[in-house]
Formats: C-alpha cells, structure tokens, sequence
C-alpha cells in the first residue's frame, strides 16, 4: 500500500465497514469467555478506550500507542490495563523491585493491575512411568498453569533513589537502527529498492518487495521504512475479521509511530480519527490493536541490539503477528 504522509482522516464506506454485528465475530465470542482473565481484561480495557474516542478524547488512543512502544516486553492484555489504569505511566514495576532500586512506593498510591504467569510442575501418568524407569530423580517440566493478577506501580508512584538511565534518547537520529532493519527484510526475503517513480507516494509495499522514494531525510526515511514493512507482516497475517484498505494503512501508521517512538524520533500525534475506522466494532478495534503490537515488536526486535524481550522471540515474524490472542 503507498506510504504518504498524510493520516487517513476519513472513515470507509458502510458497505466496506468490518463484520457489523460484534457478536458474529470470533474475537468477540471469545471475550465473552468468563474463565479467561486475559480476554476480560482486553474487552474491560477496549470498552473503556471506545468510551474514551468516541468522547472525543483522542489523546487516548495516542497513550496507548505509546504505551507499546515504551512496554513493549509486556503483554498486550497488560499493556492495556496500564493505559487504561494509568495513562501516563513510564515505568513501571513490583513492590519488590522498586525497593531492591532503592525506591518505595507512596502511601496510599493505587496499584496498577496486571496479568502475570503461574508455572507448576505437571506431569502425566505415562510420562511419570517412563521418566521414573529411566531416571527415578527425573524432575517434571515446569509447564503453564494460568495467570494471576498482581500489582505494578509507576515511577511517579515511588519515592528514593534516583534511578540509572537505562536508555538513551536518539531523537532524531537514525544510528544503526536503519540498517538492522534492512538486514531483517533481506532476512524475511523481502526485496528493497529505492525508485522516483512511485513518487508522489513516499513508500510502497509490493508483497515481498518495499520500493522507497529518494531523497528523504534520514528519519523520514526509516519512519516510512518501518511503514511498509509493516505492511509486509500485516500481508502475512490471518485476521479474524475483514479489514478494509483504510484499516490497513492505518495500523501501518500505527506501527510506524510506535517503533518511531519508541527509539527516540519524533512523531507528532496519532490520528484523531483512528476510530472512525471500525465503525463502533470493538471486536476488530481490539483485534487491531493486538495485531499493531505484536507487529511493532517484531520490528522493535530486529531494529534494537540488544538481547530480545518478546515472549515470541522463538517464532517466526508472520508466526508472531499472525497469532492473535
């Protein structure tokens, strides 16, 4: 899809709009599921973001892109609940390791809810009889039992020691960001080329082939970069949902701020009008969100030299876009 710099502003035709009825999609039957706290809290959080946009308070939306960008090791169900719980958090952290940094939480400050794993010991009968015949002091694998909620706190929310700066800000400046994400797409066999011809479009995505227009600056450059590739990992994606055109371009500028962001450029403001692209459907606008995140962090990944975070770093990029929860 071309790359411009200009923000869709206007919502698609009716006729295009994604599945009108919420409840005939799959994304939304699952939420509905009151023994799965990871889908409630999504639906909780999504509910309360629609409420918010549909207020006009698009500065919302805007946190949350944000939020992905500076949390993007967590969830995205938890990236949710800390937006949604505390718009303006920057980091965030347990009780325990604030204080092991020298800081400690403010009396009465509220905690932010989040979800985290259980890990157990299971093993089944005939694994316990083959394990026990080769090995008696076999230990079993530690497998996942589900989640828990616990309690992270901002560090507004705390008081100490002043805390080591973890990260640097580059902003404005490319570094070597620019070239680990084209050595990434030669990785993914996606073809790059740099071609006045797809002017007046800034970036166009072909399906395993990127053509950039020349002569941008260095910033420019890698923000509509991260746009196509984006568009390259959407392509691969199954979506439960349909999306339109309108949808997709916007979630690539979405990804495009998040990744932009979160490695110190500047990017302005999201559309104001991301709402209107779902038409009040808070199943697709859900299903959106997670499939931004998820993209974001793949490319986050390769871009950033340091030991990955993604709890998907074991699966390939269209695995770990494809697989929306």
């Amino acid at each position: 899809m071309p790359y411009s710099n200009r923000a869709a502003t206007t919502a698609p035709h009716n006729k295009n709009a994604a599945l009108r009825n919420p409840s005939e999609s799959p994304y939304q039957q699952r939420t509905n599921q009151k023994d799965n706290p990871t889908q409630q809290l999504i639906k909780q959080a999504v509910d309360h973001l629609i409420q918010q946009l549909e207020a006009g308070k698009s500065e919302t939306l805007t946190a949350y892109l944000a939020a992905m960008a500076r949390f993007r090791s967590y969830s995205f169900a938890n990236i949710l609940s800390i937006v949604r719980t505390r718009p303006d958090a920057t980091r965030v952290a347990g009780i325990r390791t604030w204080n092991e940094l020298g800081r400690y939480v403010k009396r009465g400050e509220r905690g932010i809810p989040i979800l985290a794993p259980m890990v157990g010991h299971r093993r089944r009968k005939e694994e316990a009889d083959q394990s026990g015949s080769a090995d008696g002091n076999a230990r079993p694998q530690p497998v996942l039992i589900g989640f828990r909620v616990v309690h992270v706190f901002d560090v507004e929310q705390t008081t100490g020691q002043d805390l080591p700066q973890f990260e640097h800000s580059i902003s404005g400046v490319v570094g070597g960001h620019r070239d680990r994400l084209i050595d990434f797409l030669a990785q993914q066999n996606i073809a790059l080329e740099y071609n006045e011809k797809i002017a007046p479009a800034l970036g166009v995505s072909y399906g395993g082939k990127i053509a950039i227009l020349p002569g941008q600056s260095p910033a420019e450059d890698l923000v509509c970069l991260v746009h196509e590739t984006a568009h390259e990992l959407l392509h691969k994606s199954d979506r439960r949902t349909m999306t339109t055109a309108t949808v997709r371009e916007t979630e690539a500028e979405a990804v495009a701020f998040i990744v932009g962001q979160a490695i110190g450029l500047e990017m302005g403001r999201a559309s104001s009008d991301y709402i209107q692209m779902y038409a009040g459907n808070a199943a697709l606008l859900a299903e959106s969100l997670e499939v931004i995140q998820r993209t974001s962090a793949v490319i986050l990944d390769a871009m950033i030299a340091e030991e990955s975070v993604s709890q998907d770093a074991s699966a390939t990029p269209a695995q770990a876009v494809a697989e929306v929860a």
